[in-house]
């Protein structure tokens, strides 16, 4: 599919600081857009919310499609939340990726948490993988979820290790210092990935 501009997505693990990174490229100017956002509405799809209801039918309520209920239900089966996650992924993408045509500029951004898993990450020109010390992720996601460290721990252990799986290709941000250094290496990131300041 031929395009009008970049797409970068920026991704990372929990409480790496991607939104954060998210949040400094919007202030840049660059449109910035976020799976997460599209995939809150995306059970309002009807594609979408036909296949959820002839494979998931005990998760369905009088207003639509029962968020809870579909949690539980895949939340410990592997094999139910792979299925899930084989009808959601693809339309949430279809839809963010509509949303970064759409927009004026050389480039667009999106906050992509579950890329690698996914696959998406060959649909993008470029990859911003942000990084930090998994202490401090630790300590932040407790701050911010109210969660125990030993919560946030296991939540991490279940996810993509960024750590073990070379981000070869891609490039790597690290979120190591203060704000000032992130926003500087946010901006010098962004430079070298559009070939010069904004147009």
């Amino acid at each position: 599919m031929k395009r009008n501009k970049r797409f970068v997505a920026i991704t990372g693990g929990i409480g790496s600081g991607k939104s954060t990174v998210a949040k400094i490229i919007a202030e840049m100017g660059y449109p910035v857009f976020s799976a997460d956002t599209v995939a809150r509405g995306i059970y309002s799809d009807s594609e979408v919310y036909k296949k959820v209801a002839e494979y998931f039918p005990d998760c369905l309520s009088d207003t639509g499609v029962d968020r809870k209920k579909l949690a539980a239900a895949v939340f410990s089966d592997s094999a139910k939340l792979q299925l899930l996650d084989g009808i959601t992924h693809p339309a949430i993408m279809q839809k963010l990726f509509a949303q970064m045509a759409e927009c004026a500029g050389e480039a667009a951004f999106a906050e992509v948490p579950l890329l690698f898993e996914c696959g998406a990450d060959k649909d993008f020109d470029n990859v911003i993988v942000v990084m930090r010390d998994v202490s401090a992720r630790i300590d932040s996601v407790m701050r911010r979820d109210g969660l125990t460290r030993e919560e946030v721990a296991a939540r991490i252990k279940n996810q993509y290790d960024y750590e073990r799986n070379p981000n070869t290709g891609h490039t790597v941000l690290y979120n190591n210092g203060d704000f000032a250094s992130l926003k500087d290496g946010v901006v010098r990131v962004v430079h070298e990935i559009l070939g010069g300041s904004k147009s």
